[in-house]
């Protein structure tokens, strides 16, 4: 049994299919079943349900691909953890929302390469629920993310700041009344399969406002170009750190009970990158304190 098998077993559990395992492992599918074939041999077990069309896995493998999470997770840790680096060498896998990618997690990683220019990166932006899914199977050493209501267990999250929601409206719109608006204009929504989204979902709800849905997107970017061809009104984060450009929209404060996003850094406690992890933190935390206490251009 080699490390290789089982990243292909584990890539199949991931995808589903052997088709769509052997893109992510780089190989055939002739291939993927016949690694699988000679796993099964070696193991002597059975992984998969052959009868049906769309091989499943059996419970047997569920658990094997549980341990080899773990097994794959501790290899590809094993030089960083001998060295004592701390994971500052190699490649770190760091997730992150797109809320963030033309602000924060640019400044911040320029910031993290400066002082560690032989670290890889590589940066895969999505939403909070699948973050935290790909940290726990071992894809991610550590995700920017919104703080849910319950974090998975063996994950810590630690807190870097509070974006409080904030209502964007056309430049010309002449109402100043964040309530009314959403009254009354189209509504723009943020993805209700993110945490971000049903946060601001549960506070529409809570203030008893009736909206008029007229469609729902998932970045930052495309919402405020719709906003600003004045096609409806949205809430999105006051973001702590601005971008450097972006489309110019009216905001609108939401008073003293608007919803607030938790904005942290998740990663498994048992983490063995734990110096690279600390850099990384450390890199979010200075640009969001620099752009706290010097002020950001509001240009989005």
């Amino acid at each position: 049994m080699t490390i290789r098998l089982l990243r292909t077993l584990v890539a199949v559990a991931d995808n589903k299919t052997f088709t769509a395992a052997a893109e992510v492992v780089h190989v055939t599918h002739a291939a993927v079943s016949q690694q699988m074939r000679t796993l099964e041999a070696e193991l002597g077990v059975t992984l998969f349900n052959r009868a049906r069309r769309t091989p499943e896995l059996t419970p047997v493998a569920q658990e094997l691909v549980a341990k080899a999470r773990k097994l794959i997770a501790d290899y590809d840790n094993l030089v960083p953890s001998v060295l004592a680096d701390g994971g500052l060498s190699g490649v770190i896998q760091l997730g992150t929302l797109s809320t963030t990618l033309t602000g924060l997690t640019p400044q911040a990683m320029a910031v993290f390469k400066a002082q560690f220019p032989g670290v890889g990166l590589h940066i895969r932006p999505g939403l909070t629920g699948g973050l935290l899914a790909d940290i726990e199977r071992g894809n991610l050493d550590a995700a920017l993310i919104t703080k849910p209501h319950l974090m998975p267990a063996g994950i810590h999250f630690r807190a870097l700041t509070d974006e409080p929601m904030q209502l964007i409206a056309a430049q010309e719109e002449a109402e100043d009344d964040p309530m009314q608006l959403l009254r009354t204009k189209p509504y723009i929504r943020f993805n209700r399969n993110a945490v971000l989204g049903t946060l601001i979902d549960n506070w529409i709800m809570s203030r008893r406002i009736r909206v008029t849905e007229t469609m729902e997107l998932d970045s930052p970017e495309a919402i405020a170009s719709m906003v600003h061809a004045n096609l409806g009104v949205s809430i999105v984060p006051d973001l702590a750190v601005k971008p450097l450009d972006g489309v110019p929209v009216k905001r609108l404060s939401l008073g003293p009970d608007a919803p607030t996003r938790t904005l942290g850094l998740a990663y498994l406690q048992d983490q063995v990158k734990t110096r690279a992890i600390e850099e990384l933190y450390n890199a979010f935390a200075g640009v969001i304190e620099r752009a706290q206490t010097k002020g950001s251009p509001d240009t989005q």
